[in-house]
């Protein structure tokens, strides 16, 4: 509704593909994977990258909301960090801002 295109993975293997094959302007990441968690995609996701402009903005989704988990996360490589379960309104205004959009008139979450 919000106008993105989405592309879903199911590892972070699966993830990596998609944005080497693909461009892509934000990575939403949930945390906790199996086999590769989400901390290791984004350090894979660093090493690849040369330039800061090359720096692929991502947002990590996490069932952790401790402040240490959010610095955790951001340390990690993450520009941002968001707790579930996730407002709709709060991940559109999220991910708008690190593609650098701004967000008009965001969806109303309850319809």
């Amino acid at each position: 509704m919000a106008g993105a295109t989405v592309s879903t993975a199911g590892s972070a293997s699966e993830a990596m593909e998609c944005i080497l094959a693909e461009r892509t302007d934000v990575l939403v990441c949930d945390i906790g994977m199996q086999e590769e968690d989400g901390f290791s995609l984004i350090r894979r996701l660093r090493a690849l990258e040369k330039r800061e402009e090359d720096v692929l903005p991502a947002l990590a989704l996490s069932a952790y909301a401790r402040s240490e988990d959010r610095t955790k996360a951001i340390r990690s490589g993450f520009q941002n960090h968001l707790a579930k379960p996730v407002e709709p309104a709060e991940l559109l205004a999220v991910v708008s801002s690190l593609a650098g959009r701004a967000v008009i008139n965001p969806p109303d979450a309850s319809s």
